[in-house]
């Protein structure tokens, strides 16, 4: 049997309950230096790609800006279109909301930033439902969950045909021959559609690559049909190894229906890891970095999004309150919805008894991302028996410290994963596509 190459990017810890704000070592959100110093350290290490999250509007609990929001929320292109000039093979991935943007202006700078850094860019595709985001934009309004789906792979279809509209041989033809470019060489890209309605011809040539890489993130059915038909990647989450299995085998098993092979999406959920010199050590690590994770006024925030009501008078040390969820509107805005918040709540009451947790241990338990903990060895063994297992095609990495959560990883694990012939030694090729195994 074949030995699957693990593949491997990092996720800048930006704003949100991963990062551990009260460490001295944490950093800027929005200083340069934070990005350069992650993004050189995951390129040491030979990672696929750097990955950049997007925040369109700051979130709010109760009308009042969350906390963890106040470090601000740079715009993810112009991050990146920086970063490709201080490294020189690293994948650089962004999301970009396809709700809220137009498909020829966010094809240009993508395009451009594919162009910059020598083929290395990637699309994370998300969208937005909700009206409280739409208020920062002219159009405003709200898109029922389907109709935001339809509209992203709309999106998607009408970008690629804008990047591959150029015919890159017939355009160098014209021009060896000392002639204008002829008709077709620049093909005019004329669409109608359900949702967007644009002629004329691009301004830019194909990529190194032909166009960046499309990355989707979600784990819905609508989520994962829309990766099978459209994303090179897919950043989703699971919790055991056999979850993952699950997942994996039923969205490569989706491919078939839209004429791609296995290989042409890679499966990589985002998770995080704790270290230590022995196992008893990584797991007080990672005790300690789930509890400054979950401080008690987070613990409350995440009660409240689901209870939907104000639980300030609560003590998060304490047990859960008897009190229904109020099913109406909430009180939380800007965050990604919670379907069913009576069948979460349920759930969450039936752990709590079960494990006799207070508020805080039980945020802690249900909010955690997979975690790999362990020794060096243990978490290169963990990470690689994944990827065979086909749990997955390797993962995002998501350190708790910004921007120097990555170094230990790159020092002491990485290296064991390259011993076991899992992981490359150096970079193969140029383009993201290369590092992914998608040409």
């Amino acid at each position: 049997m074949t030995r699957k190459r693990i593949h491997l990017a990092a996720h800048f810890p930006g704003v949100n309950n991963t990062t551990v704000w009260t460490d001295p070592r944490s950093g800027s959100q929005i200083d340069f230096a934070s990005f350069v110093h992650l993004a050189r350290t995951a390129e040491r290490g030979k990672l696929d790609f750097f990955f950049l999250a997007e925040g369109l509007r700051l979130r709010e609990l109760k009308g009042r800006i969350h906390d963890l929001d106040v470090v601000g929320r740079p715009e993810s292109l112009t991050v990146l279109s920086a970063l490709a000039a201080v490294t020189d093979r690293l994948g650089l991935a962004g999301t970009v909301n396809a709700t809220f943007n137009e498909p020829y202006e966010l094809a240009r700078r993508l395009s451009t930033l594919d162009h910059l850094s020598g083929g290395r860019a990637g699309w994370n595709v998300v969208t937005t439902s909700d009206a409280f985001t739409g208020e920062n934009f002219r159009r405003g309004g709200y898109l029922d969950r389907a109709d935001r789906y339809e509209r992203a792979a709309e999106f998607v279809r009408l970008s690629r045909e804008l990047w591959d509209s150029w015919r890159p041989d017939a355009v160098a033809a014209d021009q060896a021959a000392g002639r204008f470019v002829r008709e077709g060489a620049i093909g005019t890209v004329e669409h109608q559609g359900a949702h967007f309605s644009i002629g004329g011809r691009f301004t830019l040539p194909r990529s190194p690559q032909n166009h960046p890489v499309i990355i989707q993130a979600g784990d819905s059915a609508e989520g994962r049909e829309f990766a099978a038909a459209h994303a090179d990647v897919i950043f989703t989450g699971h919790g055991t190894l056999e979850d993952g299995r699950r997942f994996y085998a039923d969205v490569k098993s989706r491919l078939a229906g839209y004429g791609r092979e296995p290989h042409q999406l890679k499966i990589m959920p985002g998770v995080t890891f704790a270290l230590g010199d022995t196992e008893e050590e990584a797991a007080e690590n990672a005790a300690e970095i789930r509890r400054a994770q979950v401080g008690p006024q987070t613990a409350i925030a995440f009660l409240e999004q689901v209870w939907g009501r104000d639980m300030s008078a609560y003590d998060p040390e304490g047990p859960l309150p008897d009190l229904d969820p109020d099913l109406s509107d909430g009180v939380s805005q800007g965050r990604v919805a919670i379907k069913d918040r009576a069948a979460v709540a349920a759930k969450w009451r039936a752990l709590a008894e079960e494990k006799s947790l207070s508020i805080r241990e039980l945020v802690i338990e249900v909010t955690g991302r997979q975690t790999f903990i362990g020794t060096p060895a243990t978490v290169a063994r963990l990470i690689d028996e994944h990827v065979q297992a086909d749990a997955a095609d390797g993962f995002i990495l998501v350190p708790h410290l910004t921007p120097g959560g990555l170094d230990e990883f790159v020092d002491r694990v990485v290296p064991l994963l390259q011993e076991r012939g899992a992981f490359r030694t150096d970079y193969a090729g140029t383009t993201l596509r290369d590092h992914l195994e998608l040409a």
